[in-house]
């Protein structure tokens, strides 16, 4: 492989968001279940600041937003909501650090990633600032230099652990689509091109100091795993439900140049689990569809839930995580079934 991933084989993680609204309580379970992979968990019913766009909006360098009526806007300075949302961070960097000393293996954090922004957060006229490609360009510089001291933050506090980054990309297909709808909502803004979604998810990327490891997530339909594998991301994690939607030729050709998977093959929502083996054989049968080696396949696949869990009741959210674990254990001791 190209790259070294940095988890071992059979591990499972979560995507990011869990329900409630204590973090602590949030680390503790997440470091429990997940203890192989743990991830820096989101609890978005915290408030404005702690969901997916905020929690991104903190990230941005010399880019200030608010909360307006209708989302995050850009704005002229900082005010409180930014603060609140780098407060929210901050303290569960706090946490984090607390349970992670001396941790020596992969700790995943997450973050919105550059078009996803783009298409939720508004200039000072009301359109998405994905219509104005010199305020974009602005925003991907912004964004990759505060993700960059963000992963250093996390690398100075953990320094024995190695450093995974989530890119939150569930906008990227609408956008490659041209189907973000206008401010008016009576068109939709133009489609980006491939190429440019790439130099753009490229620049935040080759941003990130190493040996950090960037996974990009998309659980919407028809995620581009060419573009992002061309933008050298190291894996991709997508709900496993919505394979049929992407091509399976450039998912071949990307897992056999050493791309990650982080393959969402437990709910997300409550609901009853299934027996394990009803859980991974479907991912045994994708994989050797593909005609790639057994035991490549607890290496280059993590199992995790469709998506984040915060729809999910705090019970079943456990549950979820342990199923992922014990799916993950399955696949690295019977690989072929």
């Amino acid at each position: 492989m190209v790259h070294t991933l940095p988890w071992p084989p059979g591990s499972a993680t979560g995507i990011g968001s869990l329900p409630g609204t204590d973090p602590t309580e949030a680390v503790r379970i997440v470091f429990g279940e997940l203890s192989e992979f743990p991830h820096l968990p989101e609890l978005p019913a915290r408030g404005p600041g702690a969901e997916l766009v905020g929690r991104g909006a903190a990230l941005l360098v010399d880019f200030p937003v608010e909360l307006t009526s209708t989302g995050w806007a850009v704005t002229g300075r900082p005010g409180r909501d930014i603060r609140r949302s780098r407060s929210y961070l901050a303290d569960d960097l706090d946490l984090l650090e607390e349970h992670g000393i001396g941790r020596q293996g992969p700790v995943k954090i997450q973050a919105a990633g550059p078009w996803t922004l783009a298409a939720s957060i508004e200039l000072r006229n009301g359109e998405k600032l994905l219509a104005d490609s010199g305020a974009y360009d602005d925003l991907v510089a912004s964004l990759a230099e505060g993700l960059a001291g963000h992963v250093a933050e996390v690398q100075g506090r953990l320094p024995e652990a190695t450093v995974v980054v989530q890119l939150d990309e569930p906008s990227l297909p609408a956008v490659l689509a041209g189907t973000v709808p206008s401010a008016s909502h009576l068109r939709m803004l133009p489609a980006v091109q491939p190429a440019d979604a790439v130099i753009a998810l490229g620049a935040v990327r080759a941003a990130m100091p190493a040996p950090a490891t960037v996974v990009a997530h998309c659980c919407a339909p028809g995620a581009p795993v060419g573009l992002l594998h061309r933008a050298a991301m190291d894996a991709i994690a997508f709900d496993f439900g919505l394979l049929p939607s992407m091509s399976e030729d450039e998912m071949g050709a990307a897992i056999e140049a050493g791309l990650g998977v982080f393959a969402g093959i437990v709910s997300a929502v409550d609901g009853d689990l299934s027996a394990l083996a009803d859980t991974v054989d479907p991912v045994r049968q994708w994989w050797r569809r593909l005609g790639f080696a057994p035991e490549r396949l607890a290496e280059q696949v993590v199992v995790t839930p469709a998506c984040g869990l915060a729809g999910a009741s705090p019970g079943y959210a456990r549950r979820a995580m342990t199923h992922c674990r014990e799916a993950a254990r399955v696949l690295l001791e019977a690989p072929e079934g």
